[in-house]
């Protein structure tokens, strides 16, 4: 019986399978004018194809040069007074890549000053973790990232500038009901072992940088290791 389901469960995941693709070679076909003879797929074709947009690429080369151990620090800016002095805090990154290179994970943890039942300032511990891949079929990169500090998953797409070694997500997210918000994400490869993160919300019509992250690769020359004991300065 075991078997029976394990060949029919088989069997269910091959048709659909087979029917997406169907759909997505008569869509490429009837775009490229190549359908064949009384209107039938080219299914050898339709498989060639699928298996091309399955292979990583360069873009995901860029993805891995990221891959590694990471020491941070962050500075963020939770007063909405500009003028104000940005909290800082720092702590440490693990990137791996999966399926070949098609993807890179990262799992971050570290400390953030939060407002504590009183209403003072006081340390939080933080762990986010992020799924970033480049898309062959939309020709972009994406990215979903949770955190221990909501329940939502945040969806980004991005796109590289090679001249100035940025990679620049776009997304919006609504940290709470009725406030979504629109945010950019600038990551700047400055070399092998040093990248930055900018991460700017637009807050009525202006936007403004919230979020500043630097990294430095564990043991290289600068590490931004982090303290023992996370500062803040509000």
């Amino acid at each position: 019986m075991k078997q029976f389901k394990n060949a029919t469960f088989l069997t269910v995941l091959y048709l659909a399978a087979l029917g997406g693709w169907t759909v997505l070679a008569q869509n490429a076909a009837e775009k490229k004018s190549e359908v064949a003879p009384q209107g039938k797929v080219d299914e050898s074709a339709m498989m060639a194809m699928m298996m091309e947009l399955a292979k990583p690429g360069e873009n995901h080369k860029i993805l891995a040069s990221l891959v590694g151990q990471w020491n941070y620090k962050v500075k963020y800016w939770m007063n909405p007074d500009p003028g104000a002095s940005p909290s800082e805090s720092s702590g440490t990154s693990l990137v791996r890549s999966v399926m070949d290179g098609r993807y890179v994970i990262s799992e971050h943890s570290g400390k953030f000053q939060v407002p504590g039942p009183n209403g003072t300032m006081q340390d939080a511990p933080f762990m986010g973790m992020e799924i970033t891949g480049y898309d062959n079929v939309k020709k972009r990169f994406v990215s979903s990232w949770i955190d221990n500090f909501g329940t939502g998953i945040l969806n980004s797409m991005g796109d590289f500038d090679p001249a100035a070694k940025t990679l620049t997500y776009m997304a919006e997210y609504e940290p709470a009901p009725g406030m979504k918000t629109k945010m950019r994400q600038v990551i700047t490869m400055t070399d092998s072992d040093h990248h930055t993160m900018l991460y700017y919300e637009m807050r009525g019509s202006k936007e403004v940088k919230t979020m500043e992250i630097n990294y430095a690769r564990a043991g290289s020359p600068a590490d931004a290791a982090p303290s023992a004991s996370a500062a803040s300065t509000q």
